[in-house]
């Protein structure tokens, strides 16, 4: 018999809650064969089986938390079963940076940046005590992790979804009934959704699902009549339902207050960001001169596009310039613990990524060893990957500095909050044009600059502002001195 184990998601999470079995006692599980859902702070993944064989024994029910290591189930294994747990498919090999309690549970697991704990209804209102002049205050349902189990028909196929799957047919505006499931049992994946909605923008069927299909079926189902005239109050206190987008929330007639409960990744994010306020920060800020890096960036963007089929960004290049100056300044690329600072010879940097309800930081690994372009290729990739909730495990952990890009937002002046336990993180404003001086042959001149604000939080337990101060003395030294010469590949 072996013993399957709750994974690690993520270098700092610490346990994680089932979201849905995907086998049941009984069933026969081939290695690597989706066994269950795992939901976290991070991530909502699909964990593969480690080992191939029948499962025995569910050991932890679904909605249950457990930390990582913890026994979940039980599987006897087929013959050959042991010595196939050597062969891991490779894009699942876990690096040398991953945290060593990582399960191989987690191995080859796709990853939601999005939590699965969702609102899917409209709860009741809540009313106040007898006589209460306070308007009643409408809540959203706390959300149920636990799926119920899957049944036949439209109902079914909603009860197989997983939550992140739920947000992309609201998104879309689509209904359960309308997506043919190819996942295990029927599920729905967000690859069916995906497929549905390129089939109803071309018109034409992709994989399994074709909308014109789709859309006659439903236009041919039967709609319920109402049992009774609807008459419109002047002013309703329970609404059929609230719907959240992102941060638009829809109040209902009648609300004045909204109660939106958190979500996983925002209970993680709160816990985090809590951790992290308790690290003593210290600032450093410095403005940098990057009209060289506008002009080789503009001179090559049309070129590039054409060639990568991505854009090229000023990310990358801040990367770049964030390694090589990490080079000269090991004690920044680094973890703090309760022994001390525990330095890292890999430079791994994280790429905080907004999604819908959160922030998630994926990281890219030896960014060092990697030109311009691989860097903002790998960017891309992981960015794209992340917002369309297909992230993997080994996306996450392991991350030595981060950068994070405030200015596609406008931004002039972001204090960043480390994210511990490396011991700093910078972040890049808006590129504007300013009136500086500048010294030439001749003396002193005013000039108009593309100027970058840039700001370095430290954690002051592991190193002081000089030490600060000198990693982005380097950064900038770095992005300034950027030319017609500077390697793109």
């Amino acid at each position: 018999m072996a013993k399957v184990t709750m994974p690690q998601l993520g270098e700092s999470v610490a346990e994680g809650t089932i979201g849905k079995w995907l086998k049941q006692p009984g069933d026969h599980v081939a290695k690597y064969e989706p066994l269950l859902e795992v939901i976290t702070d991070k991530v909502n993944a699909e964990v593969p089986s480690p080992y191939e064989g029948v499962l025995k024994e569910i050991l932890v029910e679904e909605g249950a938390t457990v930390p990582n290591n913890a026994e979940i189930a039980v599987i006897e294994e087929s013959s050959g079963g042991t010595a196939a747990q050597d062969e891991a498919p490779a894009e699942a090999t876990p690096t040398a940076s991953e945290p060593a309690a990582a399960s191989p549970a987690a191995a080859g697991a796709d990853a939601e940046p999005e939590s699965a704990a969702e609102p899917e209804s409209a709860a009741e209102p809540a009313h106040g005590p007898a006589g209460s002049d306070e308007r009643p205050v409408q809540e959203i349902d706390k959300p149920a992790i636990a799926a119920s189990p899957a049944t036949d028909g439209p109902a079914g196929a909603e009860a197989r979804m997983t939550p992140a799957v739920r947000r992309l047919l609201r998104e879309h505006g689509l209904d359960a009934a309308m997506i043919v499931g190819t996942g295990g049992g029927g599920r729905i994946t967000r690859e069916d959704v995906g497929d549905f909605v390129e089939s109803q923008r071309t018109g034409k069927p992709v994989g399994k699902q074709d909308a014109s299909g789709a859309k006659a079926a439903a236009s041919a189902a039967p709609v319920a009549a109402p049992t009774a005239p609807a008459a419109a109050p002047a002013r309703s206190s329970a609404p059929a339902s609230v719907t959240i987008s992102g941060t638009k929330i829809e109040f209902p007639d009648g609300a004045d207050e909204v109660l939106v409960p958190m979500t996983q990744m925002r209970k993680g994010i709160a816990a985090q960001m809590t951790r992290a306020l308790q690290v003593p920060h210290a600032y450093v800020q410095m403005e940098i001169d990057v009209t060289n890096l506008v002009r080789l960036r503009d001179a090559a963007k049309r070129d590039y596009q054409a060639r990568e089929g991505v854009s090229l960004s000023f990310v990358p290049f801040v990367v770049k310039a964030s390694a090589e100056a990490l080079k000269r300044n090991p004690a920044l690329n680094a973890h703090w613990t309760d022994q001390g600072l525990v330095a890292k010879r890999r430079i791994n940097v994280g790429i905080a990524v907004a999604v819908e309800d959160g922030l998630i930081v994926p990281v890219i690994r030896d960014v060092d060893g990697l030109s311009i372009s691989g860097i903002n290729k790998a960017i891309a990739d992981v960015s794209e990957r992340a917002r369309a909730g297909k992230l993997r495990v080994d996306d996450f952990g392991g991350g030595t500095f981060t950068v994070d890009n405030t200015g596609w937002l406008g931004t002039n002046m972001v204090m960043p909050i480390i994210n511990v336990p490396e011991v700093a993180i910078v972040t890049m404003d808006r590129i504007t044009k300013r009136a500086v001086v500048v010294e030439t042959p001749d003396g002193d001149v005013i000039a108009i600059r593309p100027i970058m604000n840039m700001v370095l939080a430290v954690d002051h337990r592991a190193n002081d502002g000089a030490a600060g101060a000198a990693l982005l003395r380097d950064i900038k030294a770095w992005l300034e001195a950027v030319g017609p010469e500077t390697a793109i590949y």
